[in-house]
């Protein structure tokens, strides 16, 4: 019975961790950039976008190129954001895998 009651507070501990990596995972942010700077998008730890910046030097482009360029710096941003909260989330779970868990994004 002793066995039991200790995977019961490995699971309590383990679940008290993830509620802090959630509440750390909504502080990260993550900056995505293409066209060698003249575009920059930031995401925060939900995935929301907080900031765009397009430099005045891309404004004279077609507007295709620049559409490219806002969908290249957030897949960036994204791919960034992923990282950083899989890596969270490995450091509350001791780097054990939660089957079937996946990141929203």
């Amino acid at each position: 019975m002793t066995d039991f009651n200790k995977i019961l507070d490995k699971a309590k501990e383990l679940q008290s961790k993830m509620k802090e990596s959630q509440e750390k995972i909504k502080n990260i942010t993550a900056t995505g950039i293409s066209g060698g700077n003249l575009v920059k998008v930031t995401l925060n730890g939900e995935g929301e976008i907080t900031e765009i910046y397009i430099s005045p030097k891309i404004l004279k482009e077609d507007k295709t190129v620049l559409e490219d360029l806002i969908k290249a710096a957030h897949n960036n941003a994204k791919l960034q954001l992923k990282d950083k909260t899989s890596e969270e989330i490995s450091k509350a779970t001791g780097g054990f895998g939660i089957p079937g868990f996946k990141w929203p994004l």
